[in-house]
Parts: structure tokens; sequence; C-alpha cells
């Protein structure tokens, strides 16, 4: 399949070896609306990884389903957890690893280790990760997946048109430099 292909169902592929599903508008700290989307990324060694994990739909899980084995639920941080248990439940033999600060918010995962700037021996081949400490709100775990030569970042990089933002959030989002001119190319 060639890059931007729309798959049967909710999954696009981005690009070798790694489809995206866009997912629902969630509610934040203070009101705040943010949309969500994830990463599936297919590991040479076999299996998926899960990468900041949106709502479970029938239509999701099938298109999922469809490329391969659940391996691995990554929340990238600590505020990409809100369908996390859901994926937990429907996938209960894949292995959830822990962002900063997220196994002390969510103490209904299991989770079987700890994100660091070293990517796990099951998926070293595929990816690299490092970890983005520093920010006011989350530290954020980068992932690099060398096959599409995608970076995959969360709340570190956020762009928004002006009128996303309603009131006050509006000028908080400026002064936070989300709602900013993009930049020419």
């Amino acid at each position: 399949m060639g890059s931007n292909v729309q798959m049967a169902g909710s999954l696009k592929e981005f690009g070798l070896g790694i489809w995206i599903a866009d997912g629902p508008i969630v509610t934040a700290a203070a009101g705040f609306h943010y949309p969500t989307r994830m990463a599936v990324i297919g590991l040479s060694g076999g299996g998926l990884f899960i990468w900041s994990p949106v709502e479970l739909t029938n239509e999701l899980r099938a298109d999922v389903d469809a490329l391969g084995v659940v391996r691995f639920l990554i929340p990238p941080n600590s505020l990409h957890h809100v369908f996390l248990a859901d994926w937990q439940r429907g996938y209960p033999d894949a292995k959830v690893y822990a962002p900063p600060g997220l196994r002390e918010k969510r103490r209904d995962i299991l989770f079987c280790g700890e994100l660091g700037d070293t990517p796990a021996a099951d998926w070293a081949d595929d990816l690299d990760q490092v970890v983005v400490r520093g920010n006011r709100i989350t530290t954020e775990i980068v992932f690099f997946h060398r096959a599409s030569r995608t970076v995959l970042f969360t709340d570190l990089i956020q762009h928004f048109h002006a009128g996303w933002f309603k009131g006050w959030r509006a000028l908080v989002a400026r002064l936070d430099l989300m709602v900013a001119a993009e930049p020419s190319v």
C-alpha cells in the first residue's frame, strides 16, 4: 500500500510499517478539548506496537487485528491514558509500559515495565526513544520509527487552528504557542 491509503476501516497507512487512527475529542484538565490520534507500528520481529491508544471501537479493533497480534500498549506520557484500560482488557496478553508518572496515576493498569531512554529489547530493532523532561505538564517519551523515518510526539508539539479554543482557553493556547502561525514551507 502506498502512503496515505485509506484502509477498509479506521486505520490509515502513514508510511512503511506504520498506520494512524484518529480517535474522539477528549476533555482534559480545566476543560481543554483535544483531538486524539494513535499509531500502530508493525515490528520486524512480529507483532504490533500500539502508541498512544485511542478509543477501542469494533471497527478499529478489526483493523488492528487484521495487521497482526498486539504485543505492546504504549502511553507516551502520563496524559495519554484515557483508553488504556480498555485496550488492556481487549488485549490481555499485550505488555503495557509506563511513562514517568503514570504508574502512580493509574493503579488499575497492570504495567510490566517503565519507559526510559533505552528502548526495550522487543522493539529496539525498530524504534529509538528518548525521555524529554522539563515540560511543566508531563514528561514525554519521544519515539523514532526507523523504517518510516517518523518521529512520534504528543504534547510537546501541538498546533491548533485559531478557532479551536474559546474564551480564556484561547488566550492560554495563544500564550503557549499552540495556535501560533504555521511555519511556511
